[in-house]
């Protein structure tokens, strides 16, 4: 199964950065995604707990970016997300009489490593603002 966590919360983000001055509800973010609203709020909680966009209940309620999009980092987005190594998980219970099978969660997790911090160093910092210039 695909893990589209990242590719919506990058999509919440960049409507939230087109209009910065809008408050824009889960509901109206979801129907640009063609989502269940609740997907959406899941992600919007992990995006306010990292501090990159703030809400407010009500009438006029909705979400903003808590800061330019200038300032936030598309690696920021994805650890703000990211909830397993990007290759899977690993074995959950391999033979430990099998010479591969007790190390192989070691060198799994190595290799696990090495390649989330390839996936970060690539989003490096290209910045929101410059990922949303892409559809002006």
């Amino acid at each position: 199964m695909s893990n589209t966590r990242f590719a919506t919360a990058v999509h919440i983000m960049t409507l939230l950065a087109k209009v910065p001055q809008e408050w824009l509800t889960s509901d109206w973010i979801a129907g640009s995604i063609n989502v269940n609203p609740v997907i959406v709020r899941k992600e919007l909680s992990e995006l306010r707990e990292a501090g990159l966009i703030t809400s407010r209940l009500g009438k006029d309620g909705g979400t903003k970016l808590a800061k330019n999009a200038d300032e936030i980092k598309i690696s920021e987005i994805y650890a703000a997300v990211k909830n397993n190594e990007v290759l899977g998980k690993k074995n959950q219970k391999p033979n430990p009489a099998c010479p591969v099978g007790k190390e192989i969660n070691n060198h799994l997790s190595m290799l696990f490593e090495q390649t989330d911090l390839l996936v970060k160093n690539f989003l490096g910092d290209k910045s929101l603002q410059e990922f949303t210039d892409q559809f002006d």
